[in-house]
């Protein structure tokens, strides 16, 4: 950042400058958030901080008096449609590191503004406000939204709600150390979040999300050749091998979550009844029992899931297991976000296999979800075959489509594989799909598998010539990474060679949803 004559301030004994932050002001930085955030979690260590930097060092600005520097503000930018006003702070930054950070985002994103105890009372908070707008107007960004701590809701948290305190607040009735001034520097409160920050108890986990709008922004002509929106999947080709524990099995998928994530992945796909090797602890001889028995494991599963999720930041689709509620025996999905929320889709057709061997009862309902990066819909397996679910996702938006699934031999997985190509092509849509591989010895209906994870294209000028986009090796324990580009999906259904859903001819034919059972949950 250029200094102009106005960064220099001369108050007394203070010269103060503004500049932009450096790898070797860690020390004095650490110094800084130790004293200012005792009662949270302290300093960003190093690695945080370096990252910071390395990523958006445009974002990152301190204060220093006589080159002492003695406040700072860290910033990055993000795709703000993605994450929508319910994140998390630990989400939003990538825990610190700032790995969500989007070069081709509309939004200037506060991640964190700090004041050495010492130099409060010379507004330098307002000093790195006025910058944070500045850079947001120079790199003509739609807005700037911050999580903003309320902690002086700690002395009324017995008489009022946090919604009750922050109305007052901004009617200028009483007084908050952060909300107060972020309101006086023209920022406004969009609504306000719970489980931001677990950790801050004097907020209790509240937080004003505020925003300040650039109304010098101007709305970006997309350009042939310009950014693309591109969602990074994750597709893990599971090894099956007996398991006597739930604790092997999570250190497997730990394992996997870890390696995937390292990528800086938005989304892992596992298979269908990735959890089938727990199975060797039951009597096989009884194949229903057994499977009912392993859905015991399936809430625990789940719970682990959705931590793995948050702790490695990470969409997760936790393949398929099966759930047993005493009534019904079916086949869910997990989608567990990497905010800490979580959705299900039932597996809504079963097997002829399915049902003479488990018992197994289909679903009655498909949904489309919403992530942090686009519009997705599950199909366990089988589903995959009929084609009016996924015509009817597409309909609610779908963007991309995953499929776990798992099957025995060849001709099995071809006609899912097939199918999924037949889907992305009808439904200009992304299909992945992803199975198991190897040999479960001594569990019935279980003891073989075939599997070739893949992730499947239309078939268009801009997207690969066979319509795939990568496939695994087959039957080899393996991970697929794939970047998938949003924007060509906008083009092709406005632009494309030919336009499967536009062209519909619904003056003769629809297809409708009748309705399903109200137990789903």
């Amino acid at each position: 950042m250029a200094n102009r004559p106005e960064d220099i301030v001369q108050a007394d004994e203070h010269r103060l400058k503004l500049r932009n932050t450096r790898p070797e002001d860690y020390e004095a930085v650490h110094e800084i958030m130790e004293k200012v955030y005792r009662v949270l979690d302290g300093s960003w260590s190093r690695e945080q901080f370096e990252s910071q930097i390395s990523r958006f060092p445009e974002g990152q600005i301190c204060i220093e008096d006589h080159g002492r520097l003695v406040a700072a503000a860290i910033s990055m930018i993000v795709d703000y449609d993605r994450w929508g006003d319910r994140h998390t702070y630990k989400a939003i930054t990538g825990n610190g590191y700032l790995t969500t950070h989007d070069p081709n985002g509309d939004t200037l994103y506060g991640v964190d503004v700090f004041v050495h105890p010492d130099y409060q009372g010379l507004r330098l908070g307002r000093r790195l406000y006025d910058a944070r707008k500045e850079l947001c107007e120079k790199l003509n960004l739609r807005r700037i939204v911050a999580g903003g701590r309320i902690p002086g809701y700690v002395d009324y948290q017995d008489r009022m709600s946090p919604q009750q305190y922050v109305e007052l607040v901004k009617r200028k009735e009483l007084y908050d150390p952060i909300l107060t001034f972020q309101l006086s520097n023209d920022f406004h409160v969009r609504r306000l979040i719970t489980g931001y920050l677990p950790d801050d108890v004097e907020s209790k986990a509240y937080a004003a999300l505020i925003e300040w709008i650039n109304i010098y922004y101007e709305e970006k002509e997309k350009l042939i050749g310009g950014a693309k929106q591109t969602v990074r999947v994750g597709a893990v080709q599971w090894q099956m091998r007996p398991m006597p524990s739930i604790d092997d099995l999570f250190q497997q998928l730990e394992y996997f979550v870890d390696a995937v994530s390292g990528y800086q992945a938005d989304v892992i796909l596992f298979p269908e009844f990735f959890n089938g090797p727990l199975m060797v602890q039951f009597n096989q001889d009884n194949p229903a029992e057994a499977i009912r028995h392993l859905a015991e494991f399936t809430e625990p599963v789940r719970q682990e899931m959705v931590r793995l999720a948050l702790a490695y930041n990470v969409n997760i689709i936790a393949g398929s297991m099966p759930e047993y509620d005493g009534k019904f025996l079916r086949n869910v999905s997990y989608l567990c976000r990497r905010d800490g929320t979580w959705d299900k889709q039932y597996k809504v057709h079963t097997t002829p296999d399915e049902q003479s061997y488990w018992g197994l009862q289909g679903g009655e309902q498909v949904r489309v979800f919403d992530t942090d990066f686009g519009k997705i819909g599950i199909l366990i397996c089988y589903d995959v075959e009929f084609p009016e679910l996924p015509r009817l996702m597409a309909d609610q938006g779908l963007q991309i489509l995953f499929v776990p699934f798992w099957t025995d031999t060849k001709n099995a997985y071809l006609r899912v594989r097939r199918c999924a190509q037949a889907r992305a092509i009808e439904n200009e849509c992304y299909v992945v799909i992803s199975g198991s591989v190897g040999n479960l010895p001594r569990v019935e209906n279980m003891d073989m598998q075939y599997a070739q994870a893949a992730v499947f294209t239309p078939s268009d000028f801009a997207f690969p010539h066979d319509s795939i986009a990568a496939e695994a090796t087959p039957n080899t324990e393996m991970t697929l990474i794939v970047d998938l580009d949003l924007d060509n999906l906008k083009d092709l259904r406005e632009h494309g060679s030919v336009r499967n859903l536009h062209d519909r001819r619904l003056d003769l034919y629809r297809v409708s949803w009748l309705g399903g059972r109200k137990d789903e949950g």
